[in-house]
């Protein structure tokens, strides 16, 4: 669904558009979801859901092999399960997966 950024950001596993309009969020068209760095297959339109986070949720990924994820141990994350997520190609940071912050007990990414 996404197209290649004609002028791509720097691959950092930290990246989030807190800054900027995101365009996906309320976006529901039927399709996958691909990296912006690389074109990898993330998510299905399937497992999105709407969430009040700034930007778009889903509850799994398309494959095991979509993202990589980081335990992360973070302040923020203190007693909850969460993961860095980045690409699993390309290693373009995600975000976060949130362990049974989802839907149905599903995780929320």
């Amino acid at each position: 669904m996404s197209t290649p950024n004609p002028n791509p950001i720097p691959i950092h596993p930290d990246y989030f558009s807190w800054d900027k309009d995101e365009i996906y969020r309320d976006f529901w068209k039927t399709g996958i979801y691909v990296c912006s760095q690389c074109d990898h297959e993330l998510f299905t339109s399937v497992s999105k859901y709407r969430h009040h986070s700034p930007w778009p949720a889903f509850s799994e990924t398309l494959l095991d092999a979509s993202v990589q994820r980081k335990r992360d141990l973070g302040e923020g994350f203190v007693g909850r399960f969460a993961f860095k997520i980045t690409c699993g190609k390309c290693g373009n940071g995600l975000g976060h997966e949130l362990v049974n912050e989802g839907p149905e007990g599903k995780s929320r990414f």
